[in-house]
């Protein structure tokens, strides 16, 4: 009986120990804001999500100091309810340890993108009406797309390289253009030290027809001093259809213990082959954080458009040529 004792508490400390090598992390964010908006000719107040949504993922120590892991995260509406389909934001599953870096498979969204513009987006995390990307033009996400990233190096360097399969039904294309992109390629070095983060990289994306190319640089650094951190970005744009544009951009965060006050100046200017298609953003913003997981937010964003109106998909409400795009905001912010 002592021996059947012993057995049976060995067999349950090693299934313990096997399963807290494994965990799977149920996490999200709902955004929500009630907004007065005004195109230059009509004017409404709207409830707008801000970019919603919910996932799953996990890891699990393979030993060695090897481990797979995997995220599937999807989009819903917080206004409506009404949810997205299938894990349309990310859905990738790869392997990872120390000493050779990670290498992933799947729906990935642009390391260059998050090392760039979305890293100094400190308005509401660079989302909804406020959200500084809509100047953003090089690709956001990847289908079918393998993505390695190296160990950090040289006292803060790391490099990302993805490359997706081409398959020529991915719509993994820009912010302008309403191709459908078959290849994409991607490359980005990062540099992340105490308070300075910089990051830079290249991308090509060539449409299914193969007559159109857009590639560029982009960009970024933010550095924090105190309470104060400051960010600076700069994309530069190539397209066979459209001829080459130069984008700008500074945002600044002044935190103070629950108080973070915000503000945002953008620029993109012409496309070579489109007159008076160049755009302005300009942001002013405050959170107050009720917990680490828990924000109320106000802020006001104007778009300044040319003939050809940049950030059409800010919200419902149509963006007009040669007119002002313009919302006043309220919203309440929760992560789980």
């Amino acid at each position: 009986m002592k021996k059947l004792a012993l057995a049976a508490a060995l067999c349950a400390a090693f299934t313990g120990s096997a399963f807290a090598q494994s965990s799977v992390t149920l996490y999200g964010r709902v955004n929500t804001s009630v907004e007065f908006q005004d195109n230059g000719q009509t004017d409404r107040t709207v409830m707008e999500n801000n970019a919603s949504r919910w996932g799953l993922k996990g890891n699990e120590d393979l030993g060695g100091g090897l481990s797979a892991f995997f995220m599937l995260e999807t989009g819903f509406g917080s206004d409506t309810g009404a949810g997205s389909g299938g894990f349309n934001r990310e859905a990738f599953v790869g392997l990872k340890s120390a000493s050779f870096g990670q290498i992933k498979a799947g729906k990935i969204t642009s390391a260059l993108y998050y090392a760039t513009l979305d890293w100094i987006g400190f308005v509401n995390h660079d989302t909804g009406t406020s959200a500084e990307d809509k100047l953003y033009t090089l690709n956001f996400t990847s289908n079918n797309a393998v993505e390695y990233t190296t160990p950090t190096f040289g006292g803060g360097f790391t490099v990302a390289l993805t490359v997706n399969a081409g398959e020529g039904a991915d719509a993994t294309g820009t912010n302008v253009e309403p191709n459908l992109y078959s290849k994409t390629y991607e490359g980005v070095v990062s540099y992340d030290v105490e308070n300075l983060h910089v990051g830079a990289g290249y991308s090509k994306s060539e449409n299914v027809a193969g007559d159109d190319v857009i590639e560029g640089f982009s960009a970024a650094g933010a550095y924090t001093m105190g309470p104060l951190t400051v960010g600076l970005a700069y994309e530069y744009n190539d397209s066979t259809a459209l001829g080459k544009r130069n984008h700008y951009h500074v945002t600044a965060m002044y935190a103070v213990g629950a108080h973070e006050f915000h503000g945002v100046v953008g620029y993109a200017d012409e496309w070579d082959n489109v007159a008076d298609s160049d755009a302005k953003v300009y942001t002013v913003g405050y959170g107050y954080n009720l917990s680490k997981r828990t924000k109320l937010y106000a802020f006001y964003t104007l778009n300044d458009n040319g003939t050809v109106p940049y950030g059409a998909g800010y919200s419902s409400l149509a963006v007009l040529p040669n007119e002002d795009w313009s919302s006043f905001a309220v919203g309440i912010r929760h992560h789980f």
